[in-house]
């Protein structure tokens, strides 16, 4: 199943961008690792913002939402992120069904 995963990643005050950055380059190195493994369709960082949105490819909800639980990210500081999740259905399928009402 294909999903529209957006992340949203604020920090508090009490921490620095540097450590911020630091916890980042643990997920860039998590996320490339598995855009190569091939769960990660693609994804891209929103340009001025602390947003990052992607396109992943697993078994469901369930494998979804364990990956979602260990990605560093989400272990060394998932108070502080949001992740907005949407299912994707391929478009081809969508107009072959729409297709097939007529």
């Amino acid at each position: 199943m294909l999903y529209f995963l957006d992340f949203h990643v604020e920090y508090p005050a009490t921490m620095s961008q540097k450590e911020l950055f630091a916890i980042w380059a643990r997920e860039a190195d998590a996320a490339i690792g598995a855009k190569k493994a091939g769960a990660v369709v693609d994804l891209w960082k929103c340009v001025g913002q602390r947003r990052v949105v992607a396109i992943v490819n697993v078994d469901g909800p369930d494998t979804l939402d364990q990956i979602l639980l260990d990605l560093p990210i989400m272990k060394e500081h998932g108070q502080h992120v949001r992740v907005d999740v949407t299912p994707l259905r391929r478009y081809e399928d969508f107009a072959a069904d729409v297709k097939a009402r007529l």
